[in-house]
């Protein structure tokens, strides 16, 4: 349910930023471009030290925090968003994990119905190199001993070297029998 009092043009993005990428800042920038405030959901919170989540919901916070310092992006707020596997009362965890919102910014489908349904705006998150910049190539790269700096900002890959975060994916997927 949309929130009845006037919070300006709030907005939300959701992604599990496994880890945060130059082409999630590119979206994040054009959303923090087109609201007065804008909060990220870190999706999937609960998950850590997997194939597909190998980073824990405090790990993405700081990536994203320093990132956006960095970039000079001030009118956001993070906030970490379990999965609930319950798509009737989603929406409403989402609310109540978040600040007033309005408007949602999303390219799955399932969120976008979510979130229309329940009478949030829902506009497409722009993409950007979708092919290069998506977390499974970064964490193949990683495994593979690839370049994988280029794809994430400074600040991100610095993060990741702090809490040896290569080091965790290899054994990841050495137990995975990758």
């Amino acid at each position: 349910m949309a929130y009845k009092h006037d919070f300006g043009d709030h907005s939300l993005v959701i992604g599990r930023f496994q880890p945060l990428h130059n082409g999630h800042m590119e979206v994040i920038r054009k959303c923090a471009e087109e609201s007065d405030n804008l909060t990220i959901g870190i999706g999937s919170a609960q998950y850590s030290h997997e194939k597909d989540n190998p980073f824990t919901a405090g790990e993405r916070y700081l990536m994203m925090d320093e990132a956006l310092k960095a970039d000079n992006i001030d009118n956001y707020c993070i906030v970490p968003i379990e999965d609930l596997n319950r798509y009737s009362v989603w929406v409403a965890h989402v609310v109540s994990m978040s600040p007033p919102f309005s408007r949602v910014y999303s390219n799955n489908p399932f969120t976008k119905r979510l979130f229309t349904e329940a009478g949030y705006e829902v506009r497409a998150s722009p993409l950007y190199s979708r092919d290069v910049y998506s977390g499974t190539e970064i964490r193949r790269r990683m495994i593979a001993g690839e370049d994988w700096r280029s794809l994430v900002p400074r600040s991100v890959s610095e993060v990741i070297d702090d809490i040896d975060g290569v080091g965790r994916i290899l054994e990841i997927s050495r137990a995975e029998g990758e």
